[in-house]
């Protein structure tokens, strides 16, 4: 079990978190295409050409989902709200079932003692804006603060905290220039400007949400701790610039209205006209931040490789089912470097786990779960406003390109019979927070 104790936080957050995409199926009530509905089903892009269609049946099976976190001693939900659940069309016409299905959800959180933490945004783009550019077209950044001041009237009172968007370089140079993610695009423009305009939604996002009295707004960034392959002074730039790429574009964009010299360099011909005068719109107050962290990247230089002239490198330690390294350190490095040199807002990790091939008695995820944890506590121990943490994740669910292949729950899903069954990582939890 963890070699901690829930004291040694003081008041603090403990949550787990899911994704509306990766656990809610219950596609055939009212809920419009998403991007990932129609990625999945093409060609090669996903395992098996699986989708969300049903994933863990949360939309059906939420009350005993709830019932997990309360009955673990969790504090606190962090989930995303489906836009095409809401808005079939992305703007236009409600879902009045959908409506009333976030409404049940959050309730039922309320009645748990359980805060909810909704995400806005979690990747599942409306297909009918795709079909106009998706985040290629600068209208989307109405568009998604439209659809978030729409969220916030019906919801914001019961809401502990809301973060725009999750994972914004996911959500646009991992999908629109690697091409792993929806919509699956390989293309140096697309990734430049959805790298510009997910940032300028956020922004418009906060602006509107504001205007309606909002004091409890944030992102969720993804962040990797990136090394040099070696000592060499070409390794140390390669290494620089998948961190510029990576977390310095959305750190910089967010908090000093700047993106990195080494990637405007490369993106600067694919940029939207005077994009510079959106970066203090992009750089609006915020009340928190969310950080994810998984692992540590290893990069050298390689010619061959074209535009950015960086290739990654595995690194020495032990890895994940999905191949990551596990580096816990690298947990407290980016809290305190972002806490010292981007913001001193109050920081939460929103997501922190792994994939695991052992089903039941994940004794390795318990080991990661306790090293991370300790290492989120010798940041807060040295000066980080540190208010929370949440497990990824609370189900097994959709692992996007991955299928159903990789597990990251901390309660086993049978996607056959949709039956849960708590892990030895759930009974660790439950230990430490109901003693």
């Amino acid at each position: 079990m963890f070699t901690f104790k829930k004291e040694d936080f003081g008041e603090f957050t403990f949550g787990a978190a899911t994704a509306a995409y990766q656990v809610e199926g219950g596609q055939g009530a009212g809920r419009g295409m998403s991007i990932w509905d129609s990625f999945a089903a093409t060609g090669n892009n996903v395992v098996r050409q699986e989708t969300g269609e049903i994933a863990c049946d949360h939309y059906n099976r939420w009350p005993e989902d709830l019932d997990l976190l309360k009955d673990a001693g969790f504090d606190a939900y962090r989930f995303s709200f489906a836009w095409p659940r809401i808005l079939p069309q992305g703007t236009g016409v409600l879902n009045q079932e959908g409506i009333d299905f976030y409404d049940r959800l959050i309730d039922g959180m309320l009645e748990r003692d359980l805060k909810p933490f909704g995400t806005l945004y979690h990747w599942d783009l409306p297909s009918t804006l795709q079909d106009q550019g998706g985040w290629l077209n600068r209208g989307v950044t109405e568009w998604f603060a439209d659809y978030a001041a729409l969220v916030y009237q019906k919801y914001g009172d019961r809401l502990e905290k809301i973060a725009t968007i999750n994972e914004p370089w996911c959500a646009s140079f991992l999908s629109h220039y690697l091409g792993v993610h929806a919509p699956g695009y390989r293309d140096l423009r697309a990734a430049a400007r959805s790298m510009h305009h997910i940032l300028l939604a956020h922004g418009e996002a906060v602006a509107r949400l504001r205007q309606m009295g909002a004091d409890n707004l944030g992102i969720v960034l993804n962040l990797e701790y990136t090394k040099p392959a070696s000592d060499s002074t070409e390794d140390i730039a390669a290494a620089d610039m998948w961190d510029s790429i990576f977390n310095k574009w959305f750190l910089g964009g967010i908090f000093k209205q700047s993106y990195p010299q080494n990637v405007i360099d490369v993106l600067k011909p694919y940029m939207p006209d005077d994009y510079q005068n959106d970066m203090a719109l992009i750089g609006g107050e915020l009340d928190w931040l969310g950080i994810n962290y998984y692992t540590r990247t290893h990069f050298k230089h390689d010619e061959t490789v074209p535009n950015f002239k960086i290739a990654p490198v595995p690194g020495p330690l032990e890895k994940t089912d999905l191949g990551w390294e596990i580096y816990p350190d690298g947990l407290t490095k980016l809290l305190k470097r972002v806490a010292s040199e981007y913001t001193d807002l109050p920081l939460y990790v929103t997501e922190n786990g792994l994939a695991d091939a052992d089903q039941f008695d994940d004794q390795l995820r318990i080991k990661y779960y306790d090293q991370h944890y300790k290492a989120a506590l010798q940041a807060k121990r040295e000066g980080v406003d540190l208010r929370g943490y949440f497990a990824w994740s609370l189900l097994d669910n959709y692992e996007w390109a991955e299928g159903y292949d990789k597990r990251f729950g901390i309660v086993h899903v049978d996607y056959d019979t949709q039956k849960r069954t708590p892990k030895s990582s759930y009974r660790a939890f439950q230990e430490l927070l109901k003693g």
